[in-house]
């Protein structure tokens, strides 16, 4: 062989090692496809853009023309909101955002404070150009904060998450949670004839990222069974009828969506899936329903005893919480107890007055008392989201002139005045290494442990959903009419019914104009999460409370002004206080009228009802701990009033 030749054959091979050496990975070519859909979606929004300056917003043809690119954007917007949503949610409200300006934000309000957020991009739009006065500074402004956000999901920050399987389980868990939620609800789709439009263009181009994952980490896929599931789900949507009020959202939820979710918690666990986002911060990995008490944590039920294990050990801890619950020694005059409003055998509120008495015996409460069941699943405490801990409200409770009117040195005195506390705290304060003394903070987490065992049971639409029991048509019906028509479930997000929507890291607060009596004609004077929050979004507004065991909750609203359910579903049906022709500007709740039937108010009361959780309530300790001080000996377990 000449030199030529050895030269000439050396040359090929290095040029096919550069060639080998350039060609793109299966996982950059998920990238690729990632970058791609971006930017599908971006000249999208450019089109959109372009049509604004073109046409006649002040015209229908030119309004239509607009709306026409909006829904298109939509669409494109659907094909990856899957990727969107979970890699950056707060970049998302820029795109998409369903409120003008948001200060509840997407992380614990725990550590942070909130915030103002404007939002901006597709839903607000489509609802801006329907204004009279709408202008096209204002529509384009919209929606060229969207493209310039879409910056941000092209950085390395963002892009680095592709080249890990971790991200593809951990969004497609927040997608499917979401498919549960607020994809079916209307929650951010102004236009309720596209809801299940987009909801069907969504899932077949997710399909196509499930495809293009399987084919660039072929050592995590996703599943075969989980794929022929989510094929057979696409096929329920495409015969569904595309009206929203037709959709059966109840087999949805049940026959696809949660066990989609099953499949997905499970390769989460068997692919040792890792989060770094805080989107993953208070989710299970080891829930395997939607429907499980241990799907989501807000707050920490052990209190100060966080690193207590032993069963043994909480049992006793739990049996002191109970004796301190019905103990009015925590109160200042030794009359009042926790039991004295949240009665256990009210599901741990109180159903016979509107607000109960003040520590005084006479004037009355300005709010409501909640119910003490599955408050664990509230971030913020109180219905004005005053307390982020349980321990800080329960202290909170204990110490306020007009509730128990105790001083916290001299409950603790009185507290430890009992042998039988005495001993139990002295054996307790060795289980939290960081603390010597005994303090509130023990007492209050005893009683929190406690009440917070009674969070932990299930209802009869939890039981269909989990066990596949029988549920009656009727709740069905309703449960359907709550998802849709009824726009329940825009604020009260599955499973707990509350204000905590997916990922479950923050707590909603909404605006009803809940009028000051039953007569409608006065708006209630409590400015409620404006106290702690004074801006204008948050005058008036109030958490949203769960709807489980409402049945046993009355009275209803923040200051129980209505006492059965009936009279709840007419004031929403109605459009709430706008509605009824109250006078306020920052009303969330829609004012128009829903138009719901009366078979179809019969059938949302019976869904709610069968929110009802089979618990088993105690009876009421019929004896207190011993004091040294005679004078303390004379307490009534349950309190005086």
């Amino acid at each position: 062989m000449n030199r030529i030749s050895i030269i000439c054959i050396t040359l090929v091979l290095f040029l096919s090692v550069i060639s080998i050496s350039f060609k793109p990975s299966l996982k950059d070519s998920y990238t690729v496809f990632y970058s791609n859909q971006i930017k599908v979606l971006t000249d999208g929004e450019q089109e959109l853009i372009k049509a604004i300056g073109d046409e006649n917003i002040q015209t229908q043809n030119g309004k239509q023309a607009i709306k026409s690119k909006i829904a298109a954007a939509r669409l494109q917007l659907k094909a990856i909101d899957f990727w969107l949503r979970y890699l950056d949610p707060v970049a998302y409200h820029k795109i998409n955002g369903p409120l003008p300006v948001e200060w509840e934000t997407e992380v614990f309000e725990k550590f942070e404070q909130p915030y103002k957020r404007e939002g901006a991009g597709l839903t607000l739009a489509e609802l801006y150009i329907e204004k009279k006065d709408a202008n096209k500074d204002s529509l384009l402004s919209l929606i060229k904060n969207a493209v310039q956000t879409m910056e941000v999901y092209t950085a390395d920050s963002i892009t680095i998450n592709l080249k890990k399987h971790d991200h593809f389980f951990l969004a497609n868990r927040l997608f499917l949670l979401n498919l549960a939620t607020i994809y079916t609800t209307g929650f951010e789709c102004p236009n309720a004839e596209n809801i299940i439009p987009e909801l069907q263009h969504m899932l077949e181009s997710t399909r196509g990222i499930y495809t293009n994952y399987n084919q660039a980490f072929p050592n995590y896929l996703l599943s075969g069974s989980y794929l022929e599931l989510y094929n057979r789900a696409i096929l329920f949507v495409k015969q569904s009828s595309n009206a929203r009020n037709a959709f059966d959202q109840y087999n949805f939820l049940k026959n696809y969506v949660n066990p989609l979710f099953a499949i997905n918690q499970k390769m989460i666990r068997d692919f040792g899936v890792v989060s770094t986002n805080f989107n993953d911060f208070s989710l299970s990995d080891t829930a395997g329903s939607i429907f499980s008490k241990s799907l989501y944590e807000a707050q920490n039920a052990k209190g100060v005893y966080l690193a207590v294990d032993d069963e043994k050990t909480l049992a006793e801890i739990k049996k002191i919480g109970k004796l301190l619950f019905y103990d009015p020694i925590l109160s200042g005059n030794n009359k009042r107890s926790c039991a004295s409003c949240h009665k256990p055998t009210e599901y741990f509120t109180d159903t016979v007055v509107r607000t109960a008495l003040q520590f005084d015996g006479r004037k009355n409460l300005e709010r409501n008392t909640p119910s003490l069941v599955n408050a664990l699943y509230n971030h913020l405490l109180m219905l004005d989201g005053k307390h982020s801990s349980l321990i800080s409200q329960g202290k909170a409770v204990i110490t306020n002139p007009l509730e128990m009117g105790g001083d916290e040195k001299e409950v603790i005195k009185k507290v430890l005045s009992c042998k039988e506390y005495n001993n139990a705290f002295k054996r307790f304060v060795r289980l939290t290494p960081n603390s010597e003394k005994i303090s509130l903070d023990h007492i209050v987490s005893a009683v929190i442990l406690y009440y917070s065992s009674f969070s932990n049971f299930y209802s009869p639409f939890d039981n269909a959903m989990n066990k596949n029991e029988p549920l009656g048509q009727a709740e069905k019906t309703g449960f359907n009419i709550f998802m849709s028509k009824a726009k329940c479930g825009t604020c009260h997000f599955v499973p707990q019914f509350n204000g905590v929507k997916p990922p479950y890291i923050n707590t909603e607060f909404e605006v009803l104009g809940t009028p000051q009596d039953s007569s409608c004609k006065l708006l209630s004077q409590d400015l409620g999460r404006g106290v702690v929050n004074p801006v204008n979004e948050a005058v008036n507004a109030f958490r949203t409370g769960s709807i489980r065991n409402a049945m046993f909750t009355k009275p209803y609203m923040h200051n129980g002004v209505f006492n059965t359910l009936e009279q709840v579903v007419d004031f929403y049906d109605a459009g709430g206080g706008v509605g009824k022709g109250l006078k306020l500007n920052n009303q969330t709740l829609d004012s128009d009228s829903l138009k719901l039937s009366a078979t179809e108010k019969y059938q949302l009361v019976a869904f709610i009802k069968s929110l009802n959780e089979n618990i088993l309530f105690e009876e009421t300790p019929g004896a207190l701990p011993v004091s040294s001080n005679a004078i303390l000996n004379k307490r009534v377990p349950g309190g005086e009033y």
